[in-house]
């Protein structure tokens, strides 16, 4: 990934988020603490809230969406066990953060998202990034993308009540799904398992 022209600033908080808000906190996996420290934050955020790119609390991105606190966005990719030849489904294209991350790590991303606007902002910062291993698709990610299945991983950055059976149906065996599942007020990051003939949840 070309690392866009930043200031100084975003550099020191940027190590200062890797180390204060996820070594502190037990992340031990050095793949996503590497590649959380390479890819810039404050692109993905609107220009009032940049000085704050780096705190420790989601941000608002439009269309009453939001850029996940990341130390969310490091636990869920850390789940995932993600490996460099991996085909993963992103669920929630969202700022294009997560999406960006998990280009630095896969062999590539389907990235969909049902906010048009978002999508071809998301586009845009990954292409002045250098990114080019990453589909972008508008559309019901609660649907997945069958064409391209199956996939490796599927991250899904929204809540949902259940886990969403075509998803699970579009991973391969002994592939991986993070997501949050329950209600609003009451959510739990949970991963599941794609298991041999039985398709069962494994959580």
């Amino acid at each position: 990934m070309n690392k866009v022209e930043e200031a100084p600033f975003f550099a020191v908080e940027r190590k200062k988020m890797v180390e204060s808000q996820l070594r502190a906190r037990g992340l031990r996996d050095g793949r996503v603490l590497a590649v959380m420290g390479r890819v810039p934050r404050q692109p993905f955020v609107t220009d009032s809230d940049r000085a704050q790119a780096y705190e420790d609390h989601p941000l608002p991105i439009g269309l009453g969406q939001t850029i996940s606190q990341p130390y969310i966005v490091a636990i869920m990719i850390e789940a995932l066990a993600i490996d460099p030849s991996d085909r993963i489904l992103e669920v929630g294209t969202g700022s294009g953060y997560v999406t960006a991350l998990l280009s630095e790590m896969a062999s590539h991303v389907y990235s969909i998202e049902r906010h048009g606007d978002l999508l071809e902002r998301a586009r845009e910062i990954l292409a002045e990034l250098g990114c080019q291993n990453v589909t972008f698709v508008l559309g019901d990610g609660s649907r997945g993308l069958a064409e391209f299945a199956p996939f490796d991983a599927i991250l899904v950055s929204a809540a949902t009540p259940v886990i969403p059976p075509a998803l699970f149906a579009q991973l391969r065996e002994g592939g991986r799904m993070v997501l949050p599942v329950g209600a609003v007020s009451a959510q739990e990051l949970q991963l599941v398992v794609a298991t041999m003939a039985r398709r069962s949840f494994e959580h």
